[in-house]
């Protein structure tokens, strides 16, 4: 056990930048992204505190038509989409949340990362280049997030500071 909060603690460090503009330019797109993920992908599809109220998710409830869509995929989609429908959705409502946090942003990096390249090739692959667009923006703030961390502008690097981990 202490091993797994070791390699937290070390997955969460961020990489430190030369000045507090590069934390800025690292740190606008890992915002933007979060919300549009936590409010404009996630909400939707995933019960969160802002979804809206129309939709009748309870607080981490997946869209009744979403797993539909995951089996749709097929393969190993079809075999469990109700449990891939979740993970897919968590990653993006909490996911966005972590990243708009600073918090184990590298973490839920791979975790978007992942959910990014399935959307890409499972679900817009057939509808052309445009419709891929926000998956694949998602997908390049997930890799450089995945390297870099949260830098300075995120509860990470508070993190790193108090726990003597900077």
């Amino acid at each position: 056990m202490r091993a797994a909060f070791a390699a937290l603690r070390t997955l969460a460090r961020p990489v430190p930048l030369p000045n507090l503009a590069a934390d800025i330019v690292v740190a606008v797109p890992r915002l933007v992204c979060g919300w549009l993920l936590t409010v404009e992908f996630g909400a939707p599809k995933f019960g969160l505190p802002w979804s809206d109220p129309d939709r009748g998710l309870r607080l981490f409830e997946v869209a009744y038509w979403f797993p539909a869509d995951v089996a749709a995929f097929g393969g190993p989609f079809a075999v469990a989409p109700a449990l891939l429908a979740w993970l897919g959705a968590f990653a993006e409502g909490v996911g966005g949340i972590a990243w708009l946090l600073g918090l184990q942003v590298r973490l839920f990096a791979l975790i978007i990362a992942a959910t990014m390249l399935v959307a890409i090739l499972c679900q817009q692959w057939r509808n052309g280049l445009w419709n891929m667009l926000p998956a694949m923006g998602i997908l390049w703030v997930a890799l450089y997030t995945l390297v870099l961390g949260s830098g300075r502008l995120g509860l990470d690097a508070l993190v790193a500071r108090r726990t003597g981990n900077a």
